[in-house]
């Protein structure tokens, strides 16, 4: 579990591809001081094991579901990152709950400066957008961020300069891709509702084609 809110933001040094996954060797400085094998580490908002570290980086496995659902798939060597250690129970919590579970991706649709601050409007699937309400939460890249407004389309958050500075966020484009996690809270609050009867089951996935590519299966 984490709590979204960005330690460092890293760089991907070595991309080894094979037929059974991928390995990224990532190098890191403020969450090597306790980082262990086996340890959970959020990487762009998703969670990952270490499998090895140095004094300097850390390397993770990543499987090709995961490659295929998230934008770690167009990850190349150089890449920065964006980087968490797993929470503590008897820390503050600066964010919210985050469990590092991708529910898709989205896509920067446009960005501009708002005094000290930059907008951006992301353009995410219906599935994310459900649980997206004005001043809720959302996990873009594995930072946790407050909605500033919501629309059929798109959700928009407002990026303050440290966020800006010590993130990837900073860097993206209008068109660039971005890991979301909707509001953990939000998708419990349903299923409940949903065993109950007072709200209908979510609808069962369409399988076509559209579906099938965004699996990996074809």
């Amino acid at each position: 579990m984490f709590s979204g809110i960005v330690e460092e933001m890293g760089a991907v040094s070595i991309l080894n591809r094979g037929l059974a996954g991928t390995r990224f060797t990532i190098i890191a400085s403020t969450i090597m001081s306790d980082l262990t094998i086996g340890a959970s580490v959020s990487v762009n908002g998703t969670c990952l094991t270490v499998v090895a570290r140095t004094d300097h980086d850390f390397s993770v496995d990543v499987s090709p579901e995961t490659l295929q659902v998230t934008t770690l798939g167009s990850v190349t060597a150089g890449s920065p990152v964006n980087l968490e250690r797993a929470m503590r129970l008897n820390e503050r919590i600066g964010g919210h709950m985050v469990s590092g579970h991708v529910d898709g991706v989205g896509a920067i649709g446009s960005r501009y400066q708002d005094g000290n601050a930059l907008i951006l409007e992301v353009e995410a699937p219906k599935d994310i957008l459900r649980y997206c309400v004005a001043k809720g939460s959302i996990t873009v890249d594995g930072i946790s961020l407050t909605l500033n407004d919501v629309t059929e389309r798109a959700f928009v958050v407002s990026i303050i300069p440290h966020t800006a500075k010590v993130t990837t966020l900073g860097l993206k484009q209008v068109g660039d891709k971005v890991n979301l996690e909707s509001d953990l809270i939000g998708k419990y609050v349903e299923r409940l509702l949903q065993e109950r009867g007072i709200l209908p089951p979510k609808p069962a996935p369409v399988i076509d084609n559209d579906y099938l590519k965004r699996r990996g299966l074809i």
